[in-house]
């Protein structure tokens, strides 16, 4: 009889969050959404955790984000066409 041997591996981290500040409450509705894209749900899910007074232009989004100005219109060009 032959055994295969697990690899080790490292226990998962938990990251404890402190609720009182620095976090977003959102409703489940986008996030469940089958119409949009992963990449429109991440952005719209990123500018509900702004700061109402921010910068929401598309520049200013391309910003703190990873994508360039062309990826953040395309997703909020979709975000607009499912209202």
């Amino acid at each position: 009889m032959s055994y295969t041997r697990k690899a080790k591996t490292t226990p998962s981290s938990v990251c404890r969050v402190n609720k009182n500040e620095n976090y977003t409450i959102m409703s489940n509705f986008h996030l469940r959404s089958k119409n949009l894209s992963l990449k429109a749900i991440g952005l719209l899910s990123k500018v509900l955790s702004l700061p109402k007074d921010w910068d929401y232009s598309v520049s200013g989004l391309s910003s703190i984000c990873k994508e360039k100005e062309t990826a953040i219109k395309a997703a909020l060009d979709e975000l607009k066409a499912w209202g």
